[in-house]
């Protein structure tokens, strides 16, 4: 990515991260030409610097910090640190798509126009180029399947943004046990470089637990939602109902 990316994904300046190269907090980037390009260890470094700021350390410390590592040749636990991180969550790639495969996806949108915006907005799909780029392919067609059972596009994308929502709240929620019973502990500690490694292993294995912690929640919570739902309590009087006699019916 650019440095200009770079900027806009770690939510820091331009300026921001080539003052923490000058201190030698970020290392320089790949240069291609005259063009600069980071990667995913640069866009992990700036949000360990952002989140060290936050525990109330400066930039002076922070870098201190760093080469106290290298000095003490754990860097290479740092970087695993980092990589672990800012590590995808996923492993789904994006696909291109033309806009007449979108239209034929989705009908409704293709005649309604407000539908194909916010589906813009919600980041659905992204322009690009003569045809659009989706970010997750499996949560478009998860739409589409709704959409040919009958849920209107409209209470799709409602849906989608509200479990945004929720799914924001449990993501915090997971977070923050990390941040207070495993993150914390270790800065208050002083960051030892030896217990790094030990922070890296805890970080690596909630990130499955909290995927099936919410996978399994969800399961419950629709089990005890179908059996309440109204489609439930019909079929269950019609159940309980008695057969009919074939003389009352004649």
């Amino acid at each position: 990515m650019t440095v200009d990316e770079l900027a806009r994904r770690s939510g820091t300046t331009t300026r921001n991260i080539r003052n923490y190269q000058t201190q030698g907090l970020l290392p320089s980037p790949t240069l291609v030409g005259r063009v600069g390009y980071y990667d995913d260890g640069h866009l992990g470094r700036l949000r360990l610097i952002a989140q060290l700021q936050q525990q109330g350390f400066s930039l002076a410390g922070i870098a201190e910090m760093l080469r106290a590592w290298e000095e003490g040749r754990s860097l290479a636990d740092l970087l695993g640190f980092e990589d672990a991180l800012t590590a995808p969550w996923t492993d789904e790639e994006p696909e291109l798509m033309t806009l007449l495969e979108l239209a034929e996806m989705f009908p409704q949108a293709a005649d309604d126009p407000i539908l194909a915006i916010r589906a813009i907005d919600l980041d659905l799909i992204r322009p690009h180029e003569d045809g659009f780029l989706i970010p997750s392919p499996s949560l478009l067609r998860a739409g589409a399947e709704l959409a040919a059972v009958g849920v209107p596009l409209a209470a799709t994308q409602d849906a989608l943004a509200a479990l945004r929502d929720d799914m924001a709240r449990i993501g915090a929620r997971f977070v923050g046990m990390f941040e207070r019973y495993v993150w914390k502990p270790y800065v208050e500690a002083g960051m030892p470089p030896e217990r790094l490694p030990e922070v890296t292993d805890a970080l690596r294995r909630m990130r499955p637990l909290a995927a099936i912690s919410v996978q399994a929640t969800l399961a419950y919570a629709m089990q005890r939602a179908s059996a309440a739902s109204t489609a439930a309590t019909a079929v269950g009087a019609a159940a309980e109902r008695p057969p009919m006699n074939v003389r009352e019916v004649s």
